[in-house]
């Protein structure tokens, strides 16, 4: 990785054209984790994370093309700030999970609603090959503050999703701490903390991505990725 050609932040770091994490351990992601997200698709508010896995093989880079699959035209968006391990983390309290963080970093976890709601389990919707666009920077936590950054999502220049960071229900350090508590995580590892309403699924008519779209991803204090739909 190197320095940011840009921005005034020693400790931001871009991977250039690659995800800054291409070799994870493991890749938990929390669905239901912003109150507007959880109001539009109908549910309760949770008492515990809700956790789901990707693989690496989803991962990809901030600039890269996902394709439109022919098995599912719901591809959907959502515009995700991503929690990357800087240290090994085995039941770890809520306090000391903060040290095991080394920083964050912007993700788009693109589903394919169709196959997501075949079952209960979510999974098979969520872990497409090259589906997940991730980076490019990585920023320290002493340089990103939750309360004040906003996300948001465009496609095609439109605005679609844009909440604080500061709404999520579980925060980055509760969810390591959590998810430390079932197995260890080890630096590299990656954990998708939720997206916030806005999502096509939950709009009327529903939206969804089709070849030809480009869905872009930013938050404040990190930077943005880009993804052409092909």
């Amino acid at each position: 990785m190197r320095a940011a050609a840009s921005g005034g932040g020693g400790g931001r770091r871009s991977a250039e054209l690659e995800t800054v994490v291409p070799h994870p351990s493991k890749v938990l992601c929390a669905g239901l984790n912003y109150t507007s997200h959880i109001q539009e698709m109908g549910r309760d508010l949770p008492s515990y994370p809700t956790l789901f896995a990707k693989f690496a093989d989803t991962l990809t880079g901030p600039t890269d093309s996902v394709a439109a699959v022919p098995e599912d035209p719901e591809m959907d968006w959502e515009g995700e700030l991503g929690v990357v391990i800087g240290r090994t983390a085995y039941k770890v309290s809520e306090d000391e999970a903060g040290d095991c963080i080394a920083g964050f970093t912007v993700a788009n976890d693109i589903s394919m609603r169709g196959w997501q709601y075949r079952t209960t389990e979510w999974l098979q919707g969520k872990i497409w090959a090259r589906s997940t666009p991730v980076g490019p920077f990585l920023v320290r936590p002493d340089e990103f503050d939750p309360a004040t950054a906003v996300l948001r999502t465009t496609v095609n220049g439109a605005p679609v999703q844009e909440h604080g960071i500061a709404d999520l229900l579980f925060t980055p350090a509760h969810l390591v701490a959590y998810v430390s508590t079932i197995l260890p995580l080890h630096p590299g590892d990656l954990i998708l903390t939720g997206t916030p309403g806005g999502v096509g699924r939950a709009r009327t008519p529903r939206v969804y991505l089709t070849a030809g779209d480009v869905v872009a991803v930013t938050i404040d204090g990190i930077g943005g990725l880009t993804t052409p739909i092909v």
